[in-house]
């Protein structure tokens, strides 16, 4: 029998529903009863339900909020420090606390320009006309001629095609690195970098890869076991990019890293580098370039510098230069450029004055670099102290030989040196950690800081009561008196 024409659509429909597989039909027949059921199901509607003033009062009454931020205990060293200590004036090679001036071993003005008065007479006329800031980000009415200037003469004195500015110095390396390591990509990370940089890699979200501090075996053990990997899986190593995370000098240890074997590293493995010189800028090399320039690596080879301007500059924010291609993609994806307001105008220029007087007095830098090794000199042989630290570098801790069980007693002690060093002139302070988020915490230590306008008789009158105050104490604690309290037990 003969199948008419207009019939062929549902003969063709019956033929495939025929023809299809069980799975494809059950799968249909349950879409088509959910739809139905979709369809047909009433609406929800939450019921009201009215209280009256009463019932509300006691519910307000009975709400108790979470609070905004956990507990801090009374007894917090920093705020004992705010509690015990007042500085007044402004803070120089000398700092008045409590009403007692001191030399200044704490702050890290490495280069002397807090009160510098050329300084301070160019911040005032940048006041008078910008005024106090500029209550935007760079991308919205946030970019004044002063910032232009400013990355322009960094770029210039670093030699390299550009830089960018950031308002806050902790931002620059914790938006740096998430700007370009992302998911899927690896971090070969130092375990002694600071906090900034430890943020930024978690930032990132990236894959990381903690290599002993300044140990450039165990480095290349891990970079040795990723070759491995990337040769299970070459698709896949192929789209993933790899850096190192390192500092010129370390902040936590004051210690300056291996830059050359870790070049050597870079080209054997194919790895960029990210490298954080906020306490090498303005202190090392001829020039104040920092690492680079000391070890005499062209800056070409290295990805990405980032530096603070909140240490030898004596000033606000920080900086990232680089190649061209690599600052622009940071005006348009680093957190801390696009969303922070821009550096107050005033504090920009305060950082071009700074870089115009270190490049032409250079001897400020000579003179840093000798108080430095005066300092190292003398402060190495404290029974019970142990000295960390480049004698090159600025930045010094002391830490004790035989660490307690319980960290809370050494700062405890270390608390007590500060205080006696404080009542007898001198100025340190003990370093200072968020202890429960950092990566890797460092043993308590005091940190000194040079700077180059201290003369050789402030050097030599500091080191002596630091290193009598540092025995005074630790004989008190070891004799079981001289007030040294619960850290008696720990060092006796």
């Amino acid at each position: 029998m003969a199948i008419i024409p207009a019939t062929w659509d549902m003969y063709d429909l019956i033929q495939g529903f025929l023809q299809a597989p069980a799975y494809h039909l059950i799968f249909e027949a349950l879409l088509m009863v959910l739809i139905a059921k979709l369809f047909f199901s009433k609406s929800y509607k939450p019921e009201k339900i009215r209280l009256s003033e009463k019932e509300k009062e006691v519910l307000v009454k009975e709400w108790k909020p979470e609070p905004l931020a956990p507990d801090v205990p009374d007894d917090h060293p920093a705020l004992q420090a705010m509690e015990k200590y007042c500085v007044d004036g402004a803070v120089g090679k000398t700092v008045n606390i409590n009403g007692k001036d001191c030399i200044n071993m704490a702050t890290l003005d490495f280069l002397g320009f807090i009160g510098n008065k050329e300084i301070e007479e160019e911040a005032i006329k940048a006041l008078n006309k910008y005024g106090v800031g500029s209550c935007g980000p760079r991308g919205f009415y946030g970019t004044m001629d002063v910032h232009l200037d400013l990355e322009d003469r960094l770029a210039q004195f670093m030699q390299t095609e550009e830089a960018i500015l950031y308002s806050y110095g902790f931002v620059t390396i914790a938006s740096a690195i998430p700007a370009y390591s992302k998911r899927g990509d690896i971090l070969f990370a130092d375990e002694g970098i600071g906090f900034a940089a430890q943020k930024g890699c978690v930032a990132s979200r990236s894959t990381v890869k903690w290599f002993r501090h300044n140990d450039m075996e165990h480095l290349e053990e891990l970079l040795k076991e990723q070759e491995v990997e990337d040769k299970k899986n070459p698709k896949k190593a192929k789209v993933t990019r790899k850096f190192f995370v390192i500092e010129g000098i370390y902040a936590n240890y004051g210690d300056i890293c291996p830059l050359p074997a870790i070049m050597e590293l870079k080209r054997k493995y194919k790895v960029r580098i990210f490298l954080e010189e906020s306490m090498s800028f303005g202190v090392l090399g001829a020039t104040g370039r920092g690492v680079t320039e000391h070890f005499g690596v062209s800056i070409d080879d290295v990805e990405m510098v980032v530096a603070s301007l909140e240490n030898s500059m004596a000033s606000i924010g920080g900086f990232c230069c680089g190649t061209k291609f690599i600052i622009d993609h940071q005006r348009l994806s680093g957190m801390g450029y696009c969303f922070s307001a821009s550096q107050p105008p005033m504090v920009a220029v305060a950082a071009s004055k700074a870089m115009e007087l270190m490049q032409n007095n250079p001897v400020m830098l000579v003179k840093l670099r000798e108080n430095c090794e005066r300092v190292h000199k003398a402060i190495k042989d404290i029974e019970g102290v142990e000295v960390r630290g480049s004698p090159l570098s600025p930045v010094i801790h002391l830490q004790l030989s035989e660490p307690a069980a319980d960290r809370d007693l050494d700062m405890k002690t270390l608390l007590m040196v500060q205080d006696k060093a404080i009542s007898q002139g001198v100025a340190i302070t003990p370093a200072r950690y968020l202890d429960n988020e950092e990566h890797l915490l460092p043993q308590p230590s005091i940190r000194l800081s040079v700077s180059s306008q201290l003369s050789e008789e402030e050097i030599d009158k500091s080191m002596d009561i630091i290193k009598a105050v540092f025995r005074s104490v630790l004989s008190g604690n070891t004799a079981g008196h001289g007030g040294g309290g619960d850290s008696a037990e720990a060092h006796s």
